[in-house]
């Protein structure tokens, strides 16, 4: 915390830089200050933001010219903003998938269909993780029924983290697979995973239209797809398993669907709201906007009883996740309106000037992608890198809804590089099925297939759908 508050107080007590306003620079300072207290885990992140919400509200660097009941409004902001009670109910919402028993139901399910080969297991366990994306914006909380049958179908065949000959059956290649699968799916539906709202809310802010819920699925489709079936056989090239076909594991799965019995009531309602959900998000704002359909979602689960009061307010994360939204969203919107955003766009921008369009957007974000080596949390990622980058692009003419998209995919997609590179790292790390060093190896390659996809695909698709 000290290491926070010398960097921002540092940074206030020197003079603006020329072209930008004392508000803008002092902004600066608090947001800097912040982030660098979530990168240090000096105190919860919702904790941070609500000292950074308090000293905006007590300086008066967002509303320097207004009363005091101006600069407090200014300062609580995020916490009207539509985008994040999005996020905020779909977690919510998720919570009936988990404690209806739906999602681990599905995930033995797809076993059951494809688990005839190891390579078919791990893409079952994808889809399974793909098909409950669009209505669960953890990946976390996602792998809370992912992982546990992960690793009931590991050891179902022998495979046990207790030696390097038993992780190599099966262990090692799912947990490493099931992981990468999990940050690939989550950056193709805009509330797959919290990143992608943020960038998209963020880019708004800089004049950025058009990456609402279908215009995200839209950009993100083809690239995001061909990493999904891709990942799994670049990894299994990395870490072969001994055990190549996995017939029981169907049967496994049978069982495992058996002791979970009928389809209950509760399932059956949470997965029509879902349905209807996805529906109605994909049909666009024009017809009703997102926000109000997870809105609407989330009161047919209370209503129904599939989801509790209770249950939501047990729901820690989503509280904590409306908290620190609010707030760093709330500085990077003022940061933006205050110009700080444009002024050091136009002046990194200046010293990439000369590079044709798709090098200078490979550099741009390839050199994002490689500083996610710097941080836990694709969130931490997003809220101090992201209005930067997006900056510098803009000011180059680069084409925003691609820009916004890929950026706001990277710091979810670049979890593989590390073992404490997002939510669910640490926990498939934890299984100890894989080794530190083939886990950094496989995330490195891994990392650069995604953005060989993403910038190879990803231009082409955009030029086809209009948006380069």
């Amino acid at each position: 915390m000290a290491v926070s508050l010398i960097i921002g107080l540092g940074l206030w007590l020197v003079p603006a830089p020329s072209g930008l306003t004392a508000p803008a620079w002092h902004l600066f300072a608090i947001f800097l200050a912040t982030i660098v207290g979530i990168i240090l885990k000096a105190a919860p992140m919702g904790a941070l933001s609500i000292i950074a919400m308090a000293v905006c509200a007590a300086t008066g660097v967002l509303a320097p010219d207004g009363d005091s009941g101006d600069k407090v409004s200014a300062a609580l902001s995020g916490f009207s903003n539509g985008t994040i009670w999005l996020i905020v109910s779909a977690f919510f919402a998720a919570r009936a998938v988990i404690a209806s028993g739906l999602g681990e139901r599905l995930a033995y399910l797809f076993v059951k269909v494809f688990g005839k080969s190891t390579i078919g297991l791990a893409y079952g366990l994808g889809l399974a993780d793909l098909v409950t994306s669009p209505a669960i914006p953890s990946n976390t909380a996602r792998s809370g029924y992912v992982y546990p049958v992960m690793i009931s179908v590991a050891k179902a065949f022998g495979s046990e983290p207790d030696s390097k000959e038993s992780r190599r059956k099966l262990g090692t290649y799912l947990a490493m697979t099931t992981y990468n699968l999990n940050l690939a799916v989550s950056v193709i539906f805009f509330t797959g995973a919290a990143p992608n709202a943020m960038s998209a809310k963020l880019a708004e802010a800089a004049g950025v239209t058009g990456v609402n819920w279908p215009g995200w699925l839209m950009a993100s489709v083809v690239p995001g797809m061909v990493g999904v079936i891709v990942v799994p056989l670049v990894i299994y090239a990395m870490n072969k398993p001994t055990i190549r076909r996995t017939p029981d594991a169907a049967a496994m799965a049978s069982r495992e669907l058996k002791r979970l019995g009928k389809v209950t009531a509760h399932e059956w309602v949470t997965l029509g709201v879902f349905v209807m959900m996805i529906i109605l998000w994909v049909m666009g704002d024009s017809f009703m906007s997102a926000t109000t359909v997870a809105l609407l979602g989330l009161g047919a689960l209370l209503l129904t009883g599939a989801l509790t009061w209770d249950q939501m307010k047990a729901e820690k994360s989503a509280w904590d996740t409306l908290t620190w939204f609010a707030a760093l969203v709330m500085m990077g919107t003022y940061l933006n309106d205050l110009g700080f955003i444009g002024w050091l766009g136009d002046n990194v921008g200046a010293h990439m000037h000369g590079m044709s369009e798709l090098v200078a957007f490979a550099v741009l974000t390839g050199v994002y992608a490689l500083t996610h080596y710097l941080f836990a949390s694709g969130t931490a990622h997003t809220a101090s890198m992201f209005g930067v980058f997006l900056g510098v692009g803009l000011a180059l003419g680069l084409p925003g809804v691609p820009l916004t998209v890929f950026l706001g995919a990277i710091p979810t997609l670049m979890g593989c590089l590390t073992h404490y590179g997002n939510g669910p790292a640490p926990l498939y790390f934890g299984s100890g099925y894989v080794e530190l060093g083939a886990w950094w190896r496989t995330g490195f390659v891994v990392g650069l297939v995604h953005m060989a996809i993403w910038l190879v695909i990803g231009p082409l698709w955009w030029s086809v759908i209009g948006v380069w």
